[in-house]
């Protein structure tokens, strides 16, 4: 089913990332972790769809997308970020993605943090973060989405790398082997990974090499 929702908040969260808070329909749940299809409400861009995840949570009053901007194609994003409040999206069902199944490590590459986003303040709204630890890679520290919420929710258990800048603070290097056996080498716990195609692929041979079982590698298929 459709629905027609006006965006009633926007906010930047990292170079190029903006989230829009929009109108929650009556009775449009979801879980963690999932997405929809989304598009804009305009003649040219309604069947237009594009995936994105939830980045608020079931409980709030508001439906929340975060979203990166890809200036370069010219595209739905970029037609997106030049929405103000006011503008209409229209949301389709929602649809499974990366669910949680038990404390572990959350790796993720750029915008590859949204569905980790709904997951994370959910489990830290329910005090049951322990034992979990996020891996963060991003170009530069600008390009760090909600990068202060998530060194107050996760405190040490936040690792921040940075592959192109070189910045005090932050680890420079690149999550390949070495990295996940450093920070990730508990291979009895999950594993959620969700980047670049490249990326996931490449981790998730790692990890196997690493030991872990098949069944602990969760991401989006």
């Amino acid at each position: 089913m459709d629905h027609i929702v006006k965006i009633t908040e926007i906010k930047q969260a990292a170079s190029q990332v903006k989230s829009f808070r929009i109108e929650k329909p009556q009775g449009y749940t979801f879980h963690p972790g999932q997405a929809t299809d989304v598009s804009v409400n305009s003649p040219a861009l309604k069947n237009e769809l594009r995936p994105f995840t939830f980045t608020s949570l079931n409980s709030d009053p508001f439906l929340e997308f975060t979203i990166k901007r890809y200036p370069d194609h010219h595209g739905v994003t970029d037609a997106i970020h030049n929405l103000k409040t006011g503008d209409e999206l229209i949301i389709r069902d929602v649809w499974g993605a990366i669910e949680y199944r038990g404390p572990g490590f959350f790796i993720a590459g750029g915008a590859g943090i949204t569905p980790f986003l709904a997951i994370l303040r959910w489990l830290h709204k329910e005090n049951k973060l322990a034992g979990n630890t996020l891996l963060f890679s991003n170009k530069t520290a600008a390009d760090i989405i909600y990068e202060k919420e998530l060194k107050s929710i996760l405190g040490n258990q936040a690792y921040f790398t940075l592959t192109v800048e070189k910045k005090d603070g932050y680890l420079d290097r690149h999550i390949n082997k070495e990295f996940l056996q450093q920070y990730a080498g508990d291979t009895s716990k999950h594993y959620y990974i969700c980047g670049p195609d490249a990326m996931v692929a490449a981790i998730s041979d790692t990890l196997t090499q690493m030991g872990a079982a098949p069944d602990s590698v969760v991401f989006e298929k």
